[in-house]
């Protein structure tokens, strides 16, 4: 699991898109006046970053958009080192082009680097089924993410698998205060919470609450590069997962420990 390389393309108007119509009815966002403006931060670009981490190391992380339109999402964007690709809309009613942008980029990156093993692609549009297509013909999977109320199902079955937005967004975006959201101070994370998001993300991957214990440090350290045993006086990741018997539990697999979330 720990060799594993993914490539990450973010549709992000359209899942932005998609999110302000299941609060405001069907339809809200595509009216002028709601797109032409500063949009509040709907998505939660975390932990699409984080689920992503389940299934490789990031390599390729690339969000289209016109993005005059989406400050708010600064900090999130620079948190999970988000690429961010400008699209110019043509016209006011016209596409904005990033679907057709995304998929030549995705194309010509798993031609030019062969190491990439899967490709996720954020957003629900039909436009990427013929992508979807090359990618699988390449021999690559092709993992899709959309919103439940708005992504073409079409597009959906092309996938090697597909996520729906919301059965994998594990909390809901936390409030943060603008000074902790500018601070670029590094903090040894708390390790409960930490270790408990890598095994929540891929419980929600595979469908079993327990989970191989091999597997979840390679997240954790997706999740925080500086994670590391010795923060918590800790020798070894086991010795970390006893130290919580509170909030883990651990039982013998069959080739190796399994470990599960209790409560």
């Amino acid at each position: 699991m720990g060799k594993e390389t993914v490539a990450v393309y973010w549709d992000f108007e359209n899942i932005h898109a998609s999110l302000y119509d299941s609060a405001n009815g069907s339809g809200s966002y595509g009216r002028t006046q709601n797109r032409s403006k500063q949009q509040e931060s709907l998505l939660d670009v975390q932990a699409l970053y984080d689920f992503a981490t389940t299934y490789g190391n990031v390599a390729i992380n690339k969000a289209y958009c016109n993005w005059q339109w989406f400050a708010k999402y600064r900090h999130a964007l620079l948190k999970c080192a988000v690429e961010l690709v400008q699209i110019f809309p043509p016209g006011a009613s016209a596409k904005n082009g990033a679907d057709i942008k995304l998929s030549l980029d995705a194309i010509e990156d798993v031609l030019r680097f062969p190491h990439i093993d899967a490709i996720i692609v954020i957003g629900g549009d039909s436009d990427f089924i013929p992508l979807a297509q090359k990618i699988k013909a390449a021999g690559k999977d092709l993992i899709g993410i959309g919103c439940k109320s708005s992504t073409n199902q079409h597009w959906a079955n092309s996938c090697s698998d597909f996520k729906y937005y919301e059965t994998f967004v594990v909390e809901s975006q936390s409030e943060e205060t603008s000074e902790e959201a500018e601070s670029d101070v590094i903090k040894v994370k708390d390790p409960v919470e930490l270790l408990s998001k890598a095994i929540k993300q891929i419980a929600k991957k595979t469908g079993d609450e327990w989970v191989v214990k091999a597997a979840i440090r390679p997240v954790v350290k997706r999740l925080d590069p500086t994670f590391d045993e010795s923060n918590y006086e800790c020798k070894t990741f086991a010795e970390l997962l006893k130290k919580y018997p509170k909030s883990f539990k651990v039982k013998q697999g069959e080739h190796d420990h399994l470990v599960s979330l209790i409560g």
